[in-house]
């Protein structure tokens, strides 16, 4: 490991090449871990709001209630709600905005506890007032009806929490004609959830108001199935599926749902990750050079080791454990600098990036003890590879010509 002569340039060439190591490895186990976080954010920002599993039926689906029952008693299921989506605009006085309607129930904790979350002024209670009376137009909410809505769309359109607003919908009634129908409703609440869709877009209504004003009486579009794990997502979408066959029924998961998303997010971090070892590839493969230059220095060594009895396969044997030392330490200290790193990331926030594109203004950090073994072990990997070609080199000295020129 270190230079007999007095320049010490081996020792230093060697440093170096852990140093090379040590950087590339930090570099990767940090990159991967944010890239973790980011994946983690935006999974559980779109989850907050939209379907983890949804139960779906072709037609209208009025055994609701039957649906979430049967959907409760799934191991890992932890809640089931009935939702109903609709399409209209959305008008102040000063701006008018597309947006889709999301009839919930308020009084189910599994449908609003994601909702609480990103609140930022109101109550989600603002919703659940009593139903639309009997007596009155069958498509007309009460006066004192309230929405949810996002605060980008509550700053476009410029209104606040208690603020009046009209919903206007084009709805098919019989014979096949296409009417619109409006209402007035009062601004009972904002949220920020972080997703721009959402947050400009969707606007949430209580369930029953919905139906009436969608003119769909005692039917729903599906159920939303919320878990405990999402890990579970498959697992109990097999379960759903034996329990509501397709057809007249389609069970969805967030996967599914979000299949091109997720594609790409695996993507852009496949690529991250292949680019940043690279780094390490190009650091791991300096050992050859080092190696190399050991080889030539200690090649009188080498041939007295080989006339004492040492064979080829034993010398071979040193240049590679040389080269695995070497990058055992450049590896160890780049997985400490990583974890370093990583801590100083999430407790001391220095990096700031818009809020308004990524939902949150720093950076997220998710170390994973399984991402930060596979990077110690491909980084160990390809300095085992870089020493393969110098250990065979010393291998094959000839003691006679060593010793007879040196």
């Amino acid at each position: 490991m270190r230079s007999r002569r007095k320049s010490a340039f081996i020792s230093i060439t060697t440093f170096f090449t852990a140093i090379g190591v040590m950087i590339g490895v930090a570099a990767l186990t940090i990159t991967v871990a944010v890239m973790n976080g980011f994946e983690a954010n935006l999974r559980n920002r779109i989850l907050s709001l939209t379907p983890q599993v949804q139960v779906v039926r072709y037609g209208a689906m009025s055994d609701y209630a039957a649906v979430a029952s049967a959907a409760m008693k799934i191991r890992g299921v932890t809640g089931a709600d009935p939702y109903i989506i609709g399409q209209g605009m959305l008008t102040s006085a000063s701006a008018a905005r597309g947006v889709v309607v999301r009839g919930i129930d308020p009084s189910n904790p599994a449908a609003v506890a994601d909702l609480r979350r990103y609140l930022e002024r109101g109550s989600v209670a603002s919703l659940n007032a009593p139903p639309p009376s009997s007596t009155g137009p069958a498509n007309v909410p009460p006066a004192d009806a309230a929405i949810a809505i996002g605060s980008v769309l509550a700053d476009k359109l410029h209104v606040h929490v208690g603020d009046q607003v009209r919903l206007i919908s084009p709805i098919s009634v019989a014979g096949g004609e296409i009417n619109a129908t409006s209402a007035p409703f009062r601004i009972g609440a904002t949220f920020l959830s972080g997703v721009q869709f959402i947050d400009e877009t969707v606007i949430f209504m209580e369930l029953h108001r919905a139906q009436a004003f969608f003119g769909r009486k005692q039917q729903v579009d599906g159920v939303q199935v919320h878990l405990a794990n999402l890990d579970d997502t498959w697992r109990v979408t097999a379960a759903l599926k034996k329990l509501f066959p397709f057809p007249p029924y389609r069970v969805r998961n967030w996967i599914e749902i979000n299949q091109a998303a997720s594609a790409g997010f695996a993507m852009l971090k496949r690529v991250y990750s292949l680019v940043l070892m690279m780094l390490i590839a190009v650091a791991a493969f300096n050992l050859v050079a080092m190696l190399i230059m050991v080889v030539m220095e200690k090649r009188k060594d080498i041939a007295i080791l080989m006339t004492m009895g040492a064979t080829a396969g034993a010398v071979r044997l040193i240049f590679i454990i040389k080269g695995l030392i070497v990058g055992a330490i450049g590896t160890g200290a780049g997985v400490i600098l990583g974890i370093a790193g990583c801590l100083v990331l999430a407790r001391y926030h220095f990096i700031h990036i818009p809020r308004e594109i990524y939902g949150i203004s720093t950076l997220p950090v998710a170390p994973s003890p399984a991402a930060f073994a596979w990077v110690a072990l491909a980084a160990m990997a390809l300095c085992f590879v870089a020493a393969l070609y110098p250990a065979r080199q010393a291998s094959r000295q000839l003691p006679v010509e060593v010793i007879r020129w040196e």
